[in-house]
């Protein structure tokens, strides 16, 4: 079974998507920030990464950066509702610094299952 963490400040943000993705037969683990989701990272190295990209603490797009260069083999999922700015520039910073995918929120859920189960090869 593969392993899944989600990074995301928004509570009800984690809810569904842990929700979503355990019911899609994935094991999830949950962090509310960038900084978390590194402790998180490194005490056990997940499969699949799903970070928003507008977080307190450290952001999406340096925590990209960061784990590009340290885990370089770590698949990459960044998710954006925009925050401050337009999404697009988010999720094309995303891409540029080497998010596997990118989604927009909200998401459509079967397309995001979907994308995960290709990107794993589940």
């Amino acid at each position: 079974m593969a392993k899944i963490l989600i990074i995301d400040d928004d509570p009800s943000i984690l809810t569904m998507l842990k929700r979503m993705l355990e019911k899609a037969g994935y094991e999830v683990d949950t962090a509310s920030n960038g900084s978390e989701g590194l402790v998180r990272i490194e005490s056990c190295l997940p499969d699949l990464l799903v970070t928003d990209i507008v977080m307190p603490e450290k952001e999406g797009l340096e925590l990209i950066l960061y784990l590009r260069k340290e885990k370089p083999g770590l698949k990459i999922v960044a998710i954006s509702g925009g925050g401050r700015f337009n999404y697009e520039g988010y999720l094309t910073g995303a891409k540029l610094l080497g998010a596997d995918l990118t989604f927009q929120k909200p998401l459509v859920h079967k397309e995001f299952i979907q994308a995960i189960s290709d990107l794993l090869n589940t």
